[in-house]
Parts: C-alpha cells; sequence; structure tokens
C-alpha cells in the first residue's frame, strides 16, 4: 500500500444523502497525494511534479551566438583569426548556438558583413553591432540552483524540454492512482446479443480507458457473482498492495441480491458517502477500508455509473495524483432545462451554435446521449433558463476548455 492517505474523513458514516457539491467536495478532501516516484523525462509529460526542479548548471551553460556571422571583439576593423582567444580588432567565424570565443564583444551578422581578404568590416551603410549585442549570455535562463518548475505543477512537452536543458534525466513525479476493478452481476454477458434478462457488459471494454483519462492506472480486474461471500473476497483481494482504489459496479442498491453495503460492513469499511442526491448515479457510494485502500461503488446502469465516475472518481483520483480539484465549465443554455426538487441533474449535451442543447437519451441506462455529448450540464434543483449560464463538466474524450 502506498502512503499517503488521510485519516477518518469526518464524513465517515454519515446516513444521509449529501448534495452534489458536497460529495464532488468530499470525494476530494478524503485523500491526500501518494508517494513520489522517479520518471525518465519522455515519460514524464502529464505528471505531477512531487518536488521542485532546480537548473543542475547555468541554462546555458555556455556564451553562445545568437546569429549565425562573426565573432569580434572592440571596433572594427577587425581582422580575420581562426577560433581562439580574441584581442582588439579581431574577429573569428561563429554560426547560431555556436561558443563565443573569449575576448569577443558582440557578434556581426552575416547579412552586415563586408569581407576583403582577411579584413572585416560592417557592409556599407550598416550599423556596427554593440557591445554585447547577438550573444546569448551563460545563464541567462536560469542559474545553477535555480528553481525553474515548481512542485504540483503537471508537467506539458515545453517543462520536460525545460528540464532536459537544465541538465536532468528524471524528476520526481506523485505517483499515479492503482486502480482495482470488480464487475458485479450474473445478469451480464461478455460478448454477443443478450436472451430477455440478461444484459450486455458495457463496463469491461469502456471503464479501463474511462480510468486512464482521468489520472488512475487499472492494476486489476475481476468479476464477482451475486452472493455476499463473492462480493467481499473480490473487494478485499482486489489488487490489496498493488491498489489504492476499488471500484466496483451495480449491486448499490437495497435489493436482495444488493450486497455491497453489507460486504463493506463485513469488511469495517468508513463509509464516506451514502448516495448522493443527483440523477442519475444516486446511489454511488463511497468508503475507505481499513488498510487504506479507497472503494468507489457505482450503480449497475451505464449513465448512472458514468456520473458516479465523473462526480467522485474523478475528484478522488486527482485528490490522490496532487492535483488540483477537477474545472468545470460554464456554457449558455439554448432551452429551459426544468430541474428537480433537493436533486442535481447531470445532462449530457451538445453545443449547437455555441449553445448547449440537452440529448434526448438520458435515462439512467442509456449511453447514446453521452456517446455523442459535448459536456454534462449540472442542473440545479430550479432548473435552467432560456439562455441561462450554466456550470458542466466537461468529458476527458472532448476537448472542452476549463475555466
Amino acid at each position: 500500500m502506498t502512503a499517503g492517505h488521510t485519516t477518518q474523513h469526518p464524513l465517515a458514516g454519515h446516513p444521509r444523502s449529501l448534495s452534489w457539491s458536497s460529495a464532488v467536495a468530499a470525494s476530494y478532501a478524503a485523500a491526500s497525494p501518494l508517494g513520489r516516484q522517479l520518471v525518465a523525462l519522455p515519460d514524464a509529460v502529464g505528471r505531477v511534479l512531487a518536488a521542485d526542479v532546480r537548473a543542475l548548471h547555468d541554462v546555458p551553460h555556455y556564451a553562445s551566438s545568437a546569429m549565425d556571422g562573426w565573432a569580434v571583439c572592440a571596433d572594427e576593423p577587425w581582422t580575420i583569426v581562426p577560433a581562439g582567444q580574441l584581442v582588439p580588432g579581431q574577429a573569428s567565424r561563429v554560426v547560431t548556438g555556436g561558443l563565443i570565443p573569449p575576448g569577443a564583444t558582440a557578434v556581426l551578422r552575416s547579412e552586415l558583413e563586408s569581407v576583403a581578404g582577411s579584413e572585416l568590416r560592417t557592409v556599407a551603410g550598416g550599423h556596427p553591432p554593440r557591445p554585447g549585442q547577438h550573444i546569448r549570455p551563460s545563464g541567462e535562463e536560469a542559474r545553477r540552483g535555480e528553481t525553474v518548475l515548481r512542485a504540483g505543477e503537471v508537467l506539458n512537452p515545453a517543462s520536460v524540454a525545460l528540464a532536459a536543458g537544465c541538465g536532468l534525466d528524471g524528476v520526481d513525479v506523485t505517483a499515479i492512482p492503482r486502480v482495482g476493478l470488480v464487475f458485479t452481476g450474473d445478469e451480464v454477458v461478455l460478448s454477443g446479443i443478450p436472451a430477455p434478462g440478461r444484459v450486455r457488459d458495457s463496463f469491461g471494454p469502456q471503464l479501463p480507458a474511462f480510468v486512464t483519462s482521468l489520472g488512475g492506472g487499472v492494476a486489476s480486474a475481476s468479476r464477482a457473482s451475486d452472493s455476499l461471500a463473492s462480493t467481499i473476497a473480490a473487494i478485499d483481494g482486489s489488487g490489496t498492495d498493488d491498489t489504492d482504489v476499488v471500484i466496483t459496479t451495480g449491486g448499490t442498491g437495497h435489493s436482495p441480491v444488493d450486497f455491497l453495503r453489507t460486504a463493506l460492513a463485513a469488511l469495517h469499511a468508513d463509509l464516506l458517502i451514502d448516495g448522493i442526491a443527483m440523477r442519475p448515479g444516486g446511489p454511488t457510494l463511497l468508503a475507505r477500508l481499513p488498510d487504506g485502500r479507497f472503494v468507489v461503488c457505482l450503480p449497475g446502469n451505464p449513465l448512472a455509473a458514468m456520473m458516479g465516475m465523473l462526480t467522485v472518481v474523478h475528484p478522488l483520483l486527482a485528490a490522490l495524483s496532487g492535483r488540483p480539484a477537477p474545472a468545470r465549465t460554464r456554457v449558455t443554455v439554448a432551452s429551459p432545462v426544468e430541474g428537480r426538487d433537493e436533486t442535481t441533474l447531470l445532462v449530457p449535451f451538445r453545443l449547437s451554435d455555441g449553445l448547449a442543447v440537452p440529448n434526448p437519451w438520458r435515462g439512467s441506462g442509456m449511453m447514446r446521449g453521452l456517446a455523442s455529448a459535448s459536456g454534462v450540464l449540472v442542473v440545479p434543483a430550479e432548473g435552467l433558463t432560456e439562455n441561462g449560464s450554466a456550470e458542466a463538466l466537461p468529458l476527458p474524450w472532448v476537448g472542452v476548455t476549463a475555466v
């Protein structure tokens, strides 16, 4: 088990459904960043820095030319000499990025050169270079020991290149949360067309990729039959030392074949979230096992489970990764959207002429509306008005700019 989990959350054992916004906040507050690991620079893009990055040498570590041309010393005319120490009245050839020889005071650009034999002058009508012109001094970008990247930053290709330029081969980053998946449901078939009373598995093909897109890594995947013993065994043995979060699907209701609450109690788990006042996805649960692993229990209906992923799993993985809480967007709705008393509705929408239009397929078991969605509207109990501003959740597979 990787260190870094917090002690019991103050919501542990809370028997009431939380509001949607409280559930998001509670999920993020439940965890702290995992331990750090050293990764090579090519593998560091997208990771969160766990420690400041300091330059191991001056950047650049030598004075270099910003132009193709001539390194010159003092005033013209200059005598052209081979590369080496320059004294007043001498010049030697340099290229962009090339080492400035000792004694050089400026660089004359090739476009301004006038060469006659071994004598170099500025072309007629040109301006001789000012002292220091076109010379990139050593340490211009960073000095040795200077902090160039701060812990907590998400590394991008440019920041990785900066680390390389500062002499590093790898960086310390926060460990990626390891996720164990547990799929439940005796009625689930894994391929083909299901018979009446059976359902096709929609979680196995997409949940691993969804977890990865939210910043986690899938460490294991298993299936549990609809029995208390099988459910307990699947959660208790899901990855164990190799898992930080267990995500289950189905079994979050109160029917005779829904065993998750009983299984969590048998495992002495602290129940952090016992239902959320949202539709779909209200029966989503969040718990913490005595060994520190988190358990997120998603409803069995596909769209309900996806809303549970965005509401609970996304902020939880962000906290474990050392990332900021997931950002939200704002959109303008094309038409009124009716709310529901004391409940937040999560509605997939598409953008049409810059306006958010709710998709018609939004039942808890439907995936068609989410598959074509630009994002998910967060509809408060009072609803949304035509041309009103609304909060929305970005989807990790859609390029919606967060604010």
